[in-house]
Formats: structure tokens, C-alpha cells, sequence
């Protein structure tokens, strides 16, 4: 038997087999929408850019100025600084200038104080050679010093003395003996080994008051002097030998006055 068909069973199977509808061109309206809302992102976007410009502009120019402001600033330090280089310096000179001025004024005083003691030095010889107080003495050394010239070269200077007899003339020669040690052992050195020569004459002197007499002896290598004895044998009388250490005869000291007292130098 055929079943019955039911009215609203068909029609809700043909409901369904039917095709779906396509969907219809897109409503302007949200076209405009949509474009709209892209302008408003665009725009804020550009003022927001703006804003900050705004915002960051003053504080770029803030450090622009400042920085402007800090170089003026190390110019003006750096020109301090140069002249308080140059002020520096010139003190520096100046001091410098002041130093040497003074060491020359103490070297100048120096010289003068030493002519001053040899100005009463040379007095003090001749109020005791000449003075009406003085002792009288006959021929006699009054001192004798030593200056090297080399290792083994020495040039002496003698000052001889007399006013027992004034008026007479001494004369006479003067000769060296030097003692002292070489290789541990005693040695005396007499006047030609001195003088490097066999027989070598004595030097001449002749004066009224006093002289000076210089030479030159020569020391063999190794020996060390400890003592220095200076003879004078004269024309008339006996011979005067007076020795001196050989500190004495090295000390810087005034010797006598220059020049000869009544008689030729040698």
C-alpha cells in the first residue's frame, strides 16, 4: 500500500534542495565608513607627529643653546689659560733673570771680600817686613805653594823674606827636595831628579826686601808627597833650608804680595 504523503514533509524537502542565494554588492554606506575611519588613523597619525614635534622642538633648541653656550665658555677658559701660561713663563724668566743677577752680585762680592783679605794680607807683610815694629829676620821663606800643571807636573811659587839688613841685597840660589813614599817605601827626591836633568843649577835670586820665585818639578809616577823643603844657598852666609807638609804647601792661600821687593824676579 502506498503510504500517504504528508503536505508539510514535501515542502520542507523542497526547502531544502534549493540553492543558496548569492550575497549582493557591498552596502556604500560602510564603504564610506570604512574610509572615513582610515582618514581619522592618517590624521591622527599626523597630529600626533605634530604634537611631538612640538613637544621635542624647544628641548632641541634648549640644547643647542646650551651647547653653543659651553663652547663660548672653553673658548673663554682657554684664553685664561694661555695667559695664565704666558704670565707663568714670564715669571719663570724673571726669576730666572733675578737668580743670575744675584749669583753674579755674590760673585762680584765674593772677589771683592777675597781682594779685601789679600789687600790686608799683603799690610800685614809689609808692616812685618818693613814696619818700625816688625820683627827683624834675616834670609828666610816665608811660605811656598804648590799648583799642579799635570799628573806629574808641578809649578811652584816661593816668597822669600829679609829685613835684618836693609839696604843689602840677597842673593843666591834656590832649590827643591820633596819627600814622601812610593810602593809603600821612603823616598826623598832632590833637586835634579825634580828638575830632570844631571846637575841642574839652582834658580837665582836677588832682592833688597823680599821675591818671589816660581819654577816647575816633576814627580815620578806613583810617589806621594808628604813634605817639601825649600833651600837657599846665598853668595854670603849660610845656607837656610825650611820645610813645609805638603798640606801647606797645596792650601790655597795668599802666598805675598806680587811683584819684587828690591830686586830682579826670576
Amino acid at each position: 500500500m502506498d503510504e500517504p504523503t504528508h503536505p508539510d514533509t514535501a515542502a520542507d524537502t523542497g526547502d531544502a534542495a534549493a540553492p543558496a542565494a548569492e550575497p549582493g554588492p557591498p552596502d556604500p554606506r560602510w564603504r564610506r565608513a570604512r574610509w572615513a575611519l582610515l582618514a581619522a588613523v592618517v590624521l591622527s597619525l599626523l597630529f600626533g607627529g605634530w604634537g611631538l614635534w612640538r613637544v621635542l622642538s624647544p628641548v632641541s633648541d634648549d640644547i643647542r643653546s646650551r651647547l653653543t653656550a659651553s663652547e663660548a665658555q672653553r673658548d673663554r677658559l682657554q684664553v685664561q689659560v694661555d695667559e695664565l701660561q704666558q704670565q707663568v713663563a714670564t715669571l719663570s724668566r724673571s726669576d730666572q733673570i733675578s737668580r743670575d743677577a744675584n749669583r753674579d752680585v755674590q760673585n762680584t762680592l765674593a772677589e771683592r771680600d777675597e781682594e779685601i783679605a789679600g789687600l790686608r794680607a799683603d799690610v800685614a807683610f809689609y808692616e812685618r817686613l818693613v814696619g818700625a815694629t816688625g820683627q827683624r829676620r834675616g834670609l828666610s821663606v816665608h811660605a811656598i805653594r804648590m799648583q799642579p800643571q799635570s799628573d806629574t807636573a808641578w809649578h811652584f811659587t816661593t816668597t822669600l823674606t829679609q829685613n835684618l839688613n836693609r839696604g843689602a841685597v840677597s842673593t843666591g840660589q834656590l832649590s827643591l827636595v820633596i819627600e814622601g813614599t812610593r810602593n809603600g817605601r821612603r823616598e826623598t827626591l832632590e833637586w835634579d831628579r825634580l828638575r830632570q836633568g844631571e846637575q841642574a843649577p839652582g834658580l837665582e835670586y836677588s832682592f833688597k826686601y823680599f821675591q818671589q820665585v816660581e819654577g816647575d818639578v816633576f814627580l815620578p809616577e806613583g810617589f806621594a808627597p808628604v813634605r817639601v823643603m825649600v833651600r837657599l844657598l846665598p853668595r854670603s852666609g849660610a845656607a837656610v833650608e825650611q820645610s813645609f807638609t805638603w798640606a801647606e804647601a797645596i792650601r790655597e792661600a795668599h802666598v805675598a804680595p806680587a811683584g819684587n821687593g828690591g830686586g830682579e824676579r826670576n
